[in-house]
C-alpha cells in the first residue's frame, strides 16, 4: 500500500500489482516465492508484508547509490 502511496505523491515513482497465478512468466522473472513481494528498481526484493519504516529504509538505499 506504501509504493502506491508514494506513486501518487511523486512522478518519479510507480507502482503495479500483479497476480502471479495469471502472469506466471514474471513470477519466474522475479522469483517469487510468496507475496507479497515488492521490487524496487529491479535491484532491491523484499518478500512478504514489512513495516513502513524498513520499507523505507530500502528505498533510501537507493538515494545512496
Amino acid at each position: 500500500m506504501l509504493a502506491y502511496q508514494l506513486a501518487m505523491e511523486s512522478d518519479l515513482i510507480s507502482a503495479h500489482m500483479v497476480e502471479v497465478v495469471e502472469f506466471p512468466q514474471l513470477a519466474v522473472k522475479y522469483d517469487v516465492m510468496g507475496v507479497p513481494r515488492t521490487v524496487i528498481n529491479e535491484t532491491i526484493h523484499i518478500e512478504g508484508a514489512v513495516p513502513e519504516p524498513m520499507l523505507m529504509r530500502e528505498f533510501a538505499k537507493l538515494l545512496e547509490k
